[in-house]
């Protein structure tokens, strides 16, 4: 399903930058010489105007809602975690000692022991010295 949206919203973008692309340019900015390039009478006219102006919000509006879609959809599955809530409980902490001691048992070290197997020892760690 995610993958037909996608589409969709590929042939979306494709259109609506050819659409974009074929209105006629009002501030002549980017022109050369009297604000258009070469295709001067191309889509000219009130109604062919309208017409692409039109089409490019119904287009931009498909965007947008095919944008919403896929991140919902991209979304629905996920739980949220914490990596506060899977943190194992700590039992009395010990004296720093050494040269690193005040470094030990920062946040680093703590995700390193989450991260590590369960089978692997990890070096004790001490929390820093309050100041």
């Amino acid at each position: 399903m995610q993958n037909v949206i996608i589409v969709i919203h590929l042939i979306i973008v494709v259109a609506l930058v050819g659409v974009v692309l074929l209105q006629r340019s009002e501030g002549g900015g980017l022109g050369m010489g009297s604000g258009g390039g070469g295709a001067g009478g191309f889509m000219t006219g009130r109604g062919q105007a309208n017409a692409l102006t039109r089409t490019t919000a119904i287009l931009a509006g498909a965007f947008f809602l095919t944008s919403i879609i896929l991140a919902v959809m991209a979304n629905r599955g996920r739980v949220q975690r914490s990596i506060i809530d899977g943190a194992p409980a700590q039992s009395a902490p010990a004296a720093p000692t050494g040269p690193s001691a005040p470094n030990a048992g920062g946040v680093l070290d703590q995700l390193r022991q989450l991260q590590a197997p369960s089978g692997t020892p990890q070096p004790p760690t001490a929390p820093a010295p309050q100041q």
